[in-house]
Parts: C-alpha cells; structure tokens; sequence
C-alpha cells in the first residue's frame, strides 16, 4: 500500500478536513509532465485514495500555468544515459507497436486518476495544454480561471491526444473543432459549452476550488465513491474505456506522418531546436483562440 506522506521533489502533498491537496511543482518548467513527475503524481494518488482521512482530492499547480504539457525535453531530447544497456529493452521510435506500448505506459499512469474511488478536482490556471489538458479531463470536475488557456496544439504537428475524453466532455462537433486546429479555448468559454464545470476570475479561482471541494468532502467516502463510479460506468458503457486503448495506437499512427507540417517540425528540433520548433508551428495559426459569439460579447 502506497505511503505518500510528504512532498517529493516534483509534487506537494497535504491532508487537512479530509481534503487531499496535491500540486503539480515544477513551475519553472510550467508543470510539464516528466516521468518523474507523472511516477510521483500517480503514488500520491494512490497514498490519498487509501487514506481513511480523505474524502476527496483538490488536484492544483504552483505557479502561473496548471501544465503546459508533457515534457517534451523528455520526448525529443537526447536523455540516453551511455552507461546503461538499452538493448534488451523497446525503443520508442522503433515501430508503431513500441510506440503504442510507450504511450498506453503514461496513459495507465495518468489514468488512476478515473480509476481511484475518490473524487479529484482539478483547478486550472494559466495554461492547460496538451498532456496538462490530458491530466484535467480525467479529473471528476474541472474549476477554471476565466483567462486560463485550454488546448491541444500538439495535434498540428506532433499527434493525436493519447488520453482522449474531449468528445464525452463536449461532443462530436466541438471536439473536432478543437483537435483538428489545436485552437485555443480561455476558460469563461470553456465553461459555456461544458469543458470545464465552471470558470472564475482568477482572484476568485483559489475561494472557488476551496469552496467546491470543501462542499464535496462533506460527504462520507463511500457515497462519493458509488456517485463516481456509476457515473464512470456510464461513460465505459458509451465506450470510453476502449476509446482510450484506441487513441494511445491512433497517436502512435500519427507520430509517423509524413506529411509537411510533421516533417519541418521534425526537421526543426533537429535544425534550430525544440522552442523555435513549437513556434514555426504556431506562427499560422496566430493567437489561435476561439471566440464565441453570444450575449457578452
């Protein structure tokens, strides 16, 4: 049984009136996702699911952004250690099923957050994008900063998400609109059409996630386990469970597109580096926010 009871180098753990805090703590890197960091978010989990003096799991980030991302220094960075013998072990770039494997490894990770009995909700500011969007999906509830930055612009060159929920969030249209130009949705209309529960102005985000998750704590853990879990069936009826084993090979598919937007991203890690990569990618598309028209615009 996990025995999480204190921080880590890349993750903050705190019990107090039967809340579990945990906060992603990297912000000098934005929070992205290392290994590092997904190992330890996934035994905090575990730690705050087992302990009887948890009802539910406020999951937060320190600094400006909730997470940029996974840590893409990780995935396209040279970080072999010479010294160790890789040969009997897969390689991630070397065939569709390797990098199948390699993706479903991070999924599982990532999604005990589904799986735990307890109720996680996932307060978000700054940015949310990409793997910190994959992270925020799997959460019970989503609390938002209006001006927070909600998207995916992986897909324009580098894949497909390989924890998909968007379309049980939102539906088929918007989740289309959404992947297929990797545009960014702020938080007030994230809210408006479902992406998130709520937004706040980001003054009020910290009260707001207090105030939820105090509320939902309340409620003995057993109760707000059968609430999750019917809930939860009810999605892995309607297929979620098998939509994710089939969007972790749909992104390993995508890695091997040769089309020109993935080929001069790949050809721009290796020229000119990660940063000036992710920015000859973005420039088309310009500030890339969606804007909905209604009543407050």
């Amino acid at each position: 049984m996990p025995r999480f009871l204190k921080s880590t180098s890349q993750i903050l753990f705190e019990v107090a009136d039967h809340v579990a805090r945990i906060t992603l703590n990297r912000p000098e890197k934005r929070n992205s996702l290392s290994p590092e960091l997904i190992e330890e978010l996934h035994n905090a989990l575990l730690e705050a699911d087992a302990r009887t003096d948890v009802n539910a799991i406020l999951l937060s980030a320190a600094g400006k952004d909730f997470c940029a991302g996974y840590d893409l220094g990780s995935t396209y960075g040279d970080n072999a250690d010479p010294d160790a013998d890789e040969a009997q072990y897969r390689s991630l770039n070397a065939t569709l099923d390797d990098d199948s494997w390699g993706v479903e490894q991070t999924q599982r990770k990532l999604s005990i957050i589904m799986d735990i009995h307890k109720p996680v909700i996932a307060k978000v500011q700054g940015n949310c994008l990409a793997g910190g969007t994959d992270l925020a999906l799997m959460c019970d509830m989503i609390i938002a900063a209006d001006d927070a930055r909600i998207a995916y612009p992986a897909v324009r060159a580098n894949g497909t998400p390989p924890i998909n929920l968007w379309m049980y969030h939102v539906g088929p249209q918007w989740a289309k609109r959404i992947l297929m130009t990797g545009d960014v949705l702020l938080g007030r209309d994230a809210a408006r059409i479902g992406l998130v529960l709520e937004s706040v102005p980001p003054e009020e985000l910290d009260a707001a996630a207090d105030e939820l998750v105090r509320r939902v704590s309340r409620i003995d853990a057993d109760l707000l386990s059968a609430q999750k879990r019917v809930v939860n069936m009810a999605m892995e009826l309607s297929g979620a469970r098998t939509l994710q084993r089939f969007a972790a090979e749909m992104d390993a598919r995508a890695h091997l597109s040769t089309g020109p937007g993935r080929t001069r991203f790949k050809s721009d890690i290796k020229e000119k580096g990660l940063k000036e990569a992710i920015k000859n990618r973005d420039a088309p598309f310009g500030d890339g926010v969606i804007s909905l028209r209604g009543e407050d615009r």
